[in-house]
């Protein structure tokens, strides 16, 4: 009789386990979620993946397939793209998706310790890479940026490579130098010199805002792997500084500064501020609940890059606030879900792959942030995408 009533004593604790956070010494409460037991420590998943996760990726994958379509349906008007059919952008960026998916399936076979075991070699393919882009007769330059190598079918955008080759490659960094991330030359020092030939490569084609989104991954990791906080701040007060001093010496930065300063004025409004007043007539065009799918006018050669940098622009125009306020809502909830699953990783011993998922989510948050900040007027222009909806085989 009592050993049966100790074994279900023992099989309800087991279920209130499954269903409580586990709570660490001292009674600290650990982010763990519901599919991770408390008392084993390891992970006991339902159906395999964050099911929520995926649906708002999936929902962001579709509206963008929709939007980017929406978007490009006049692009064939175009002299340049004369002899292409409506359907062009629709096609291909279908294509990037059904590719991307089966590079993630292909993804999830390799076990996380060969990821942190080729962190630095996948991270020096991506210098490598920024390094072939700026080779004359090799590098693609649109519009005074050189950022893109063809490959036939596509253009492959290695900045967008050097993101995540970034994020795996601080998460393993911080995680062999664990010991010493009190010491500044051992720990920040060689990561900073690292960071500094990513943005040497980066600001020559010119594209500081991937620069920018790349130092925001690599300070974040350090900052999340305990790195000392003074040395920290300080590594943020120069990075800050780079920045100021690259806007003072750089003419046509500092032109965009003056221009976001002041759009409507006729001496940007025609020229360094021609998006950014478009995207703005775009929004104010939509209201609460736009003018109905495809009925943007913006988008007819008026903003330029509509299914690119200013996609959610053509969203505020064709589907209103409503809709512009839903994907900002489902973008922080996406990077805070990110965020969230580095945690639980770090608090399973996970280090590397928290550490890499966290980065992974500032990525996100960081570019979408940028992106929607320059489409709404609060950020200066920069050419970066909307992750996940922006129509670009290389960011998908």
């Amino acid at each position: 009789m009592t050993a049966a009533v100790g074994n279900l004593w023992q099989r309800a604790m087991a279920a209130l386990a499954g269903l409580w956070p586990g709570r660490g010494e001292g009674g600290e409460r650990l982010p763990i979620r519901d599919w991770v037991s408390g008392s084993s420590g390891r992970p006991t998943p339902v159906s395999g993946f964050d099911q929520s996760l995926a649906w708002v990726v999936t929902a962001l994958l579709a509206l963008g397939l929709v939007m980017v379509y929406s978007a490009s349906v006049a692009m064939h008007d175009n002299p340049k793209f004369a002899n292409y059919p409506p359907a062009y952008f629709l096609g291909r960026q279908a294509m990037f998706i059904a590719v991307s998916f089966v590079a993630a399936l292909v993804t999830l076979q390799v076990p996380i310790a060969v990821w942190e075991k080729w962190a630095p070699w996948i991270f020096a393919v991506s210098l490598a890479l920024l390094i072939v882009v700026l080779v004359p007769f090799i590098g693609k330059g649109v519009n005074g940026a050189r950022r893109w190598v063809p490959l036939g079918i596509m253009s492959f955008q290695p900045s967008e490579l050097a993101k995540l080759a970034i994020a795996m490659y601080a998460a393993s960094y911080m995680v062999r130098k664990m010991d010493v991330k009190e010491n500044f030359i051992k720990a920040v020092w060689p990561m900073a010199v690292a960071l500094g030939v990513v943005g040497v490569l980066l600001l020559a084609g010119p594209d500081m805002g991937a620069f920018m989104v790349i130092a925001a991954i690599a300070l974040g990791i350090l900052f999340l792997g305990g790195v000392n906080g003074r040395m920290f701040l300080l590594s943020v007060t120069v990075l800050v500084g780079a920045f100021v001093l690259m806007i003072v010496f750089s003419e046509f930065r500092r032109q965009r500064i003056f221009a976001y300063l002041d759009p409507w004025n006729p001496d940007y409004a025609q020229g360094k501020a021609y998006q950014l007043t478009h995207s703005l007539i775009a929004f104010g065009r939509g209201e609460w609940f736009g003018q109905g799918l495809g009925s943007s006018i913006e988008k007819l050669h008026y903003l330029p890059e509509a299914h690119t940098d200013f996609l959610l622009a053509v969203i505020g125009e064709e589907l209103g606030f409503v809709a512009v306020l839903g994907v900002i809502v489902a973008f922080f909830w996406l990077t805070r879900r990110i965020c969230v699953i580095g945690r639980q990783a770090i608090a399973l011993d996970r280090v590397f792959a928290g550490l890499m998922t966290q980065g992974i989510g500032i990525w996100f948050g960081g570019q979408s942030f940028i992106n929607m900040g320059v489409n709404l007027g609060l950020l200066p222009t920069k050419g970066l995408t909307l992750p996940l909806m922006s129509y670009g085989g290389s960011g998908i």
